[in-house]
């Protein structure tokens, strides 16, 4: 088609109503039938689809008339959406090509030949023109500038930009629902509020996307200053109000979109309190220090990379929302019998027994309908599926983490109940590691390195760290924070393995947000004869070593490569590698560096790096030493629980999970045995103390037990007693509480419940239709203090299909909490389980009463069941 003459133009005004979006688009195709240049295929489709986003943009946020005209020339056509609201500027949305709201800009500016927008004092106008292919003049949607006269600054520190990106997404996606359902006739909220919080919601995403723009990225953590509207409080304060209406419709479904989960929730509160608070004169609050509960910790500030998984050495596993697994490490392979590549791709399901599928899928649909957690920053021991059937023990511990693009992705970690973790494998996110972050991320400013050292106080601080801490992880992340904020921009421990190896177990910065120090952390290449760099030299006994440069790169081996490239991406102006040494030998190496910031080290530093490093070796080697003890009477603890006896017309089922706290072990106990008469026998104990000592005293008193009762086979009260007499008579220090009892009856039934208890909880009878009744008679004095106070039995029926529920303390007790009410919370949990499988009813208690247990915890269930 040729040039035309003259442009040829008609334009049409619309109503501030939704159906003019749809009368705008067939507007568009009128005008351009028989006028659009012919030379450009689909040019009219095109225009109608842009046509429509500009129009919804305009009559979502201007609110009021449109004029919408459309002008060909030449090959060109060129269609105007104006409106009334020259003040509201169009906010281009960085968003993600899968994310539901802010495409429309974004779909215009990449269709379009060109784009923009030109404002006049009374109107606003964008357009596009459509045309042949070319390079036609560059073209963008201008951003709002910032206000001038009115704005005052707000400054949002430690923002993590994958976190903002999912609350902004998230946030207009909850807006855009409001206003759908307001034209559908549904007002949640007042057309004026809804308005208010529309507009004041564009302000701040327009603030923000500026001041990304303006200042530089430093890292995935930044300190926003934004311009905001000095009388914007008020406004704020709607929109909250709003986002928590929508938030609690979203839940009860009568949105189409998914309530935000707890961190997202947490954020965008934190955002608005920060606006609303700063505005009225108070200081910022850094998002990394602000507390919350467990589901929204901020575990994780940096973008979800699944290069962390797998360099990670603790059993990790990443999922989507699909609930579908999309990574898994060497470590989480090797526990479940799978290969890494097998795992990813399977539904979670398939790590899962079958016995709590069915519970797994209801709580995950839970948690995205409603947003509320259940086991979300929270340690739940739980039974894992091995590949080839078996059960795994673990304890699990999931957190939320967001993609650079602002998806969620649930990350789990997965601790073998049967074995401790050792060295620097488990690492809970959230824990002291990243407290220490969170309080040094949320000055605003690092202070400077000290110029020269202060050696008696520094080496005090560390002393005091290392007897504070918990474990051998807690004692290098300790150490390594107190080295960082008072000696040097970052540090790092290399150790031997048990088996001769090298793994860097630890690597701190000073300025955690611009860089990921804990990538670093990983198996290294073994120390052999042609390593001859300074790593080398301290791993091998030498220094401590002062480097005024980094180490020459290209000699040596492959761990001289190593640690040059950690000088390399890491940065280093000079540093002191030192060895650590513990009952002479060596057990690994301290290496700490200055960057360009500071003062170089000099060598009046040596002698108190060295001092460092003996306290830090001391610390390592009692933490490894205490870890090995603790592992020792776990698995002694584990070896000691029995198989089950097989009884026909009985149903029994038992659960045991360490602590979730320090102590890890524990004198916790439960048995089950048949009788020479037929009788079944059951028991469960608790041995006081959580060491080695409680271990073995727990097994004394189990071999003990067993030989009484089955020699003798006497009433309850007169094992027990003679069990006490045994016990004060060769072990006098060991106290403890236990329940010894005897299921008695024919297969047919009835049966009969005969028990003493020696100050142990009692055990729980729940009946097949939810009744619940502790059955307390037969108690008396725990074991250990006085073998010739008369003990007693009880007798209860139990009916056919009802379980009778034995427990230690530490699956009720809770810090601050009454006894009758952790009964009271048992007696509920196990009702509403009196129809399940005792599989299902073990470990749903444990889920929903273990976890984030202080105290080692077993569970013994019987149920009758008639031939």
């Amino acid at each position: 088609m040729g040039e035309t003459s003259a442009p040829a133009a008609t334009s049409r005004r619309f109503p501030p109503v939704p159906v003019s979006v749809a009368r705008a688009r067939r507007f568009v195709r009128a005008a351009l039938a028989g006028t659009a240049p012919e030379a450009v295929p689909g040019l009219s489709d095109t225009a109608e689809l842009l046509v429509s986003e500009l129009a919804t943009n305009a009559l979502l946020h201007a609110r009021t008339e449109i004029e919408v005209s459309a002008q060909v020339s030449g090959h060109r056509v060129r269609v105007t959406v104006r409106d009334r609201r020259p003040s509201r500027a169009l906010v281009p949305q960085d968003c993600p090509p899968y994310a539901g709201t802010g495409q429309g800009l974004v779909l215009v500016a990449r269709l379009a030949s060109r784009h923009g927008v030109d404002a006049g004092d009374d109107t606003k106008a964008a357009w596009f023109e459509l045309g042949p292919d070319g390079r036609p003049p560059p073209s963008a949607w201008e951003l709002p500038p910032p206000p001038a006269e009115t704005a005052r600054t707000v400054t949002l520190v430690d923002v993590p930009g994958a976190l903002y990106s999912a609350a902004q997404q998230h946030r207009h996606l909850l807006l855009r629902e409001l206003e759908l359902a307001s034209a559908a006739g549904e007002d949640l909220v007042p057309p004026r509020d809804l308005a208010t919080a529309h507009d004041i919601s564009n302000v701040i995403s327009g603030c923000v996307t500026a001041a990304l723009r303006r200042e530089p990225a430093e890292g995935e953590i930044r300190s926003l200053p934004l311009a905001v509207p000095a009388d914007a409080a008020p406004a704020v304060g709607t929109l909250r109000q709003v986002l928590d209406v929508a938030e609690g419709a979203a839940q009860e479904e009568r949105l189409l979109c998914l309530p935000a989960l707890p961190r997202n929730r947490v954020f965008e509160r934190w955002l608005l309190d920060e606006i609303t608070g700063q505005l009225a004169g108070a200081h910022p609050t850094a998002w990394t220090v602000v507390p919350r509960e467990p589901g929204a910790g901020p575990a994780e500030l940096v973008p979800w990379d699944p290069a962390h998984i797998h360099s990670s050495r603790a059993p990790t596993i990443a999922a989507d929302e699909q609930n579908r697994i999309i990574a898994a490490n060497g470590p989480a392979a090797d526990l479940l019998g799978w290969h890494a590549d097998e795992l990813v791709g399977q539904r979670l399901t398939a790590i899962i027994p079958e016995h709590l599928r069915a519970r797994h899928i209801t709580a995950f649909t839970s948690l995205l309908l409603s947003g509320e957690p259940r086991i979300l920053g929270r340690s739940v021991p739980l039974p894992a599926l091995h590949h080839d059937g078996m059960l795994v023990p673990v304890r699990l511990f999931i957190q939320t983490q967001e993609t650079a693009d602002g998806r969620t992705v649930f990350v789990a970690r997965l601790s073998p109940r049967a074995a401790v973790s050792s060295g620097t494998a488990a690492r809970r996110p959230g824990d002291r590691r990243h407290a220490a972050f969170g309080e040094q991320a949320g000055r605003r400013r690092l202070e400077a390195v000290p110029a020269t050292p202060h050696p008696v106080s520094l080496i005090a601080e560390t002393g005091a760290a290392i007897s504070n801490a918990h474990g051998l992880d807690d004692v290098l992340h300790r150490v390594c924070q107190i080295l960082t904020s008072r000696l040097a921009d970052w540090c790092a421990v290399d150790l031997f393995t048990e088996d001769g190896g090298v793994e860097r177990a630890c690597v701190v910065h000073r300025e955690p947000g611009g860089t990921h120090a804990e990538d670093f952390e990983r198996t290294l290449p073994p120390l052999t004869d042609e390593a001859r760099g300074p790593l080398a030299r301290a791993l091998s006994g030498a220094g401590p070593l002062l480097l005024t440069e980094p180490p020459p790169a290209g000699t040596g081996g492959p761990l001289d490569a190593d640690f040059g490239a950690l000088f390399e991406q890491l940065g280093a102006r000079s540093a002191v590698v030192a060895p650590l040494r513990a009952r002479r030998e060596t057990i690994g190496a301290l290496t700490v560096a200055r960057t360009g910031r500071a003062q170089a080290f000099t060598e009046e530093y040596l002698p108190v790096v060295d001092e460092l490093g003996r306290a830090l070796a001391l610390g390592v080697d009692n933490a490894r030493l205490y870890q090995n003890t603790r592992n020792i009477a776990e698995r002694l603890q584990r070896s000691l629980l029995p198989v089950l006896p097989e009884v026909r017309h009985l149903e029994l089922a038992a659960r045991y999970a360490a602590s979730s706290a320090t102590a890890q072990v524990g004198g916790d106990w439960y048995d089950s045995f048949i009788l020479p008469s037929g009788d079944t026998a059951l028991v469960i104990g608790d041995v006081t103390g959580h060491n080695l000592d409680a271990a073995i005293a727990m097994s004394r008193l189990q071999s003990m037990l067993r030989g009484i009762a089955v020699d003798r086979q006497e009433p309850p009260e007169t094992v027990l007693r003679r069990l006490d007499l045994a016990n004060h008579t060769l072990h006098q220090e060991a106290t403890a509480t236990c329940v010894y009892g005897l299921i008695k009856g024919p297969e047919e039934g009835p049966w009969e419940l005969e028990h003493s208890s020696a100050g142990h909880p009692p055990p729980l009878l729940v009946t097949d239709d939810g009744r619940t009744r502790f059955l307390e008679d037969g108690s008396g004095l725990l074991l250990g203090m006085d073998p010739d106070v008369p003990r007693r039995s009880a007798h209860d029926a139990v009916p056919a299909d009802a379980t009778v529920l034995f427990y230690t303390d530490g699956l009720i007790e809770r810090r601050g909490e009454s006894l009758s009410d952790a009964l009271e919370r048992l007696r509920r949990h196990a009702a509403g389980l009196a129809r399940e499988p005792l599989d299902v009813l073990c470990d749903e208690l444990l889920i929903g009463l273990g976890a984030d247990g202080a105290d080692d915890i077993a569970i013994l269930a019987v149920r009758p069941k008639p031939s």
